[in-house]
């Protein structure tokens, strides 16, 4: 039995549903996610990272190469096709992505699990620097999604759409975090913390 693609590999998701549209080059694949932005949910900033994906969906039986193509003035492309155990694949892992909340470990969690390392001042200092971030992505993908719907369906900007909401809904999160540091709503000391490792101690 072929294994399905890992759910830690986004890419390899993108690359088979691409193929599963018709066979295609590597080149086309990264020029076709670019094209479609999808680079704002998988990362192609390195055109190796497209032929290592498709190296391990090669060995896995999920995709093969049906044949060459040939051009002027240009480098032998291999073309690959996606096989019928990488449209299974396929198939589940939507269904299992879509369906089931994956548990993942983003660096901004981690940062905030462990901010008593800085003052409250200096976190509330770094959550401006974020808020501010934040509020020109939204801006800019608020602007560049209104201009896409106008021609693309929205079929094709659901990922844009996931992506405003939950910029939205970080952003005002961390404005509020950055209001309760200021108010000292939230709030801690180096003596505070040394007292906390005391007690724990005991």
């Amino acid at each position: 039995m072929v294994e399905g693609p890992r759910r830690h590999s986004p890419l390899a998701l993108v690359l088979l549903a691409l193929l599963s549209e018709e066979p295609m080059h590597a080149y086309r694949m990264r020029r076709l996610i670019k094209e479609r932005s999808k680079d704002q949910v998988v990362n192609v900033a390195r055109s190796n990272s497209v032929y290592q994906a498709i190296e391990q969906m090669s060995r896995r039986g999920l995709i093969r190469v049906r044949g060459t193509s040939r051009g002027a003035g240009r480098p032998d492309r291999t073309i690959y096709e996606i096989t019928d155990e990488g449209r299974t694949a396929l198939q589940q892992w939507l269904a299992t992505t879509l369906s089931t909340p994956a548990r993942e470990f983003p660096e901004f969690p981690a940062a905030l699990a462990t901010m008593s390392a800085a003052t409250p001042e200096e976190v509330a200092r770094y959550l401006e620097a974020r808020a501010e971030v934040l509020a020109r992505r939204l801006a800019e993908a608020e602007t560049g999604r209104a201009a896409e719907a106008e021609t693309v369906p929205r079929l094709f900007l659901i990922e844009d759409e996931y992506a405003i909401a939950m910029t939205r809904a970080e952003l005002s999160w961390v404005e509020s975090l950055i209001a309760d540091l200021e108010e000292k709503k939230l709030t801690w000391t180096r003596e505070w913390l040394d007292a906390l490792k005391a007690d724990d101690r005991e």
